[in-house]
């Protein structure tokens, strides 16, 4: 049986860490540097560092902040946020990045996927896809959670595995910082849909949150939440000590 990971998620804008709910309403949290560290001595099994603002604004990534992140940590990185080209991706990596995420870049450019995994590994190529509930079914949004792009969702997780995508981020942006619970119905229809890994984000509330999801559909992979770890809501040391105790298999 696969090890489920924990994998805390920093939204970052204008160099701090930012949290809100359902994509908006977004309020400072801390600086990245420092949540970085603290989750990589503390049990975190990697980390995604996204730079939010960087689609929306058509711009590179900051790469200053992101180059002190990726010194400060001693687990897997995953960077996203402004991904539009080869060129990126080596930019990323360079500033010590394990993986990188690709979103509306590869919506723009649906080559990006193919193009990054033939000359970087699959293993460094993640799709994160923003997905929302559109007249009852799944749609794919872009610049973050703000643009319905009107693409099938499950058809675009199909095609990014096909290219090359190594794993995928699914992000509901309805139970985004909802803290109700993650979104079952939606990753069990991923995991039924791709065999690469799948990586539940958006509506973490609880350390029952977790063992639903991986009880539920135990064909996801990992579990992401942002505000839930930033704010002290849920601890990663006893989090995967409940997670162990009902017999979910992690990295203690």
């Amino acid at each position: 049986m696969i090890t489920k990971r924990i994998i805390p998620c920093l939204d970052v804008k204008d160099g701090r860490v930012v949290k809100g709910v359902n994509f908006a309403g977004l309020r400072d949290v801390n600086s990245p540097v420092e949540l970085a560290k603290f989750y990589s001595d503390n049990g975190a099994d990697e980390l995604v560092f996204y730079d939010i603002a960087a689609s929306a604004a058509d711009r590179a990534l900051f790469t200053d902040i992101l180059t002190e992140t990726a010194r400060n940590v001693f687990i897997p990185l995953t960077v996203g946020g402004g991904i539009n080209t080869l060129a990126d991706f080596e930019r990323v990596l360079s500033c010590g990045a394990d993986k990188v995420s690709v979103n509306t870049g590869a919506i723009k450019n649906p080559d990006l996927i193919y193009d990054a995994a033939r000359r970087y590994g699959s293993q460094c190529v993640v799709l994160s896809a923003d997905i929302k509930r559109v007249d009852g079914t799944f749609r794919i949004f872009a610049k973050g959670g703000r643009e319905n792009t009107g693409i099938e969702a499950l058809e675009w997780v199909r095609r990014a595995e096909q290219n090359g995508a190594g794993e995928i981020v699914v992000n509901s942006i309805d139970t985004d910082g909802v803290k109700q619970g993650f979104d079952l119905e939606m990753l069990q229809a991923v995991c039924d849909t791709v065999k690469i890994p799948v990586i539940a984000s958006g509506g973490a509330g609880s350390v029952q949150d977790f063992v639903t999801l991986f009880k539920t559909v135990p064909g996801v992979d990992a579990g992401l939440a942002a505000s839930v770890f930033h704010f002290g809501e849920i601890k990663i040391p006893s989090l995967k000590a409940e997670l162990a105790e009902q017999g979910v298999i992690v990295r203690l």
